[in-house]
C-alpha cells in the first residue's frame, strides 16, 4: 500500500514578536524582536513535522516596523516561486504583529494562486512566560496544510483564530486577540492544531489583484492625518518630497480639514490621487465631493498598499478611482 505523503509547508520567517526575546520570562514590552531564528522556533515546536513536510528560510528577522516595500516584493515573488514550481503546498510567514495587517493585505492582491497562504505572528515573545508564538506557528501550520484551506485567500492565525487577511486588523497595542474583522468576522477556529470554518471557501468578492513579478520597487505614497484645523502644509511637502499618490487618515465617512480638502481638490483637477479614509476603525469611507477617492471599507494604511500597487500597474486616476468604489456596485 502506497504510503500518502505529508503536505509540504514552506515557512518565511521575518522576525517579530514571534521571535522575539528577553532575559526576564515576565517581559511582555521591552523584549528585542527578531531574537531567534527559524530553526529555533521551528525546535519549540518539533509538533510541525507531524503535521506537513516542513522547508524553513530565514528572510528577515526585523521588527515589523522595519519592513520596507522592497521587502514585500521580495516575499510575494518568494511565494510564487514556492507555487509555480510546485514546491509547496502551503506557506507560512512569521511576521511582527504591528504591521502585519500591512503584509498580509499586499500578499492577498498580489498572490495568485488558490494554495493557502498564511501569516502568523506573537503578542508575547518567545522567552516569555506563557508565550502564544508555539501554538500560533501549529495551527498556522495546520492551516497551510489543509485542503480546506485552500481558495481562501491571505489568512492571519492567532489566538485560536482565522481571519481574512483583506478585512482584519490589529484592533489593541497589548491583548491576544488582537486581530479582528470588525463587521465581517473571522473565517473559523482552531480546536487544538484542526482548523474549523464557518464558511465554504470565499473571499471578498471586490478583492483586486496585481501582478508583481516584474515589478522591482514600489512608487511612494504617503498616509496623512486630518484633525481640528489641519493644515495643508504636509499634503504639499509629501508631494514635494515624491510622494506619487497620498492616502488621507479623515475623521467619520471621509472628512478632512477645510484646508486639506481644498488642497486635495486642486491636486484631483490634475490627476493626482488622493485616498480619504476612516479613521474610526470601521465603516465606509465615501466619496463625499471632488476633493479626491474615498477609501471605502480599507483603513489607511490598507489603502496605502493598494494605492501603491495601482499606482506600480499604471493606473489613471479614473482607474484608481474605479478601484476604490467598486464596493459601491454590490450596493
Amino acid at each position: 500500500m502506497t504510503q500518502q505523503r505529508k503536505p509540504r509547508v514552506t515557512i518565511f520567517a521575518t522576525g517579530g514578536t514571534i521571535a522575539g526575546g528577553s532575559d526576564s520570562n515576565t517581559d511582555t514590552l521591552y523584549y528585542s524582536s527578531g531574537d531567534i531564528g527559524i530553526d529555533s522556533l521551528l525546535a519549540a515546536v518539533p509538533e510541525v513535522h507531524d503535521i506537513a513536510s516542513i522547508t524553513g528560510e530565514q528572510l528577515l528577522n526585523v521588527g515589523s516596523h522595519e519592513v520596507r516595500n522592497c521587502d514585500l516584493l521580495t516575499l510575494a515573488k518568494k511565494i510564487h516561486h514556492q507555487f509555480v514550481n510546485d514546491l509547496a503546498d502551503g506557506v507560512v510567514i512569521t511576521h511582527g504583529t504591528d504591521t502585519l495587517e500591512e503584509t498580509a493585505f499586499f500578499l492577498d492582491i498580489t498572490t495568485q494562486f488558490d494554495k493557502p497562504v498564511v501569516v502568523v505572528g506573537a503578542m508575547r515573545p518567545a522567552t516569555a512566560m506563557s508565550a502564544d508564538g508555539p501554538l500560533n506557528l501549529l495551527q498556522a501550520t495546520a492551516l497551510a496544510a489543509n485542503p480546506g484551506a485552500r481558495s481562501r485567500g491571505t489568512m492571519i492565525v492567532l489566538n485560536d483564530r482565522i481571519h481574512a487577511a483583506f478585512y482584519t486588523s490589529k484592533t489593541h497595542a497589548n491583548a491576544l486577540d488582537t486581530f479582528q474583522a470588525v463587521e465581517q468576522g473571522s473565517l473559523g477556529f482552531f480546536l487544538n492544531a484542526k482548523p474549523y470554518f464557518y464558511f465554504s471557501p470565499a473571499q471578498a468578492s471586490h478583492k483586486p489583484s496585481f501582478d508583481v513579478s516584474q515589478l522591482d520597487q514600489l512608487p511612494r505614497v504617503d498616509i496623512l492625518y486630518s484633525y481640528q484645523n489641519a493644515p495643508a502644509d504636509l499634503l504639499e511637502f509629501a508631494i514635494e518630497r515624491g510622494a506619487k499618490g497620498v492616502v488621507i487618515n479623515a475623521a467619520g465617512s471621509g472628512w478632512a480639514s477645510p484646508a486639506l480638502e481644498a488642497a486635495a481638490t486642486d491636486l484631483t483637477a490634475d490627476g493626482f490621487p488622493v485616498v480619504f479614509a476612516s479613521r474610526t476603525g470601521s465603516g465606509f469611507a465615501l466619496k463625499l465631493s471632488e476633493q479626491g477617492i474615498g477609501a471605502g471599507l480599507l483603513n489607511a494604511q490598507k489603502s496605502r498598499i493598494l494605492l501603491m500597487l495601482a499606482l506600480a500597474s499604471g493606473y489613471k486616476y479614473t482607474q484608481i478611482e474605479q478601484l476604490f468604489t467598486r464596493p459601491l456596485s454590490l450596493l
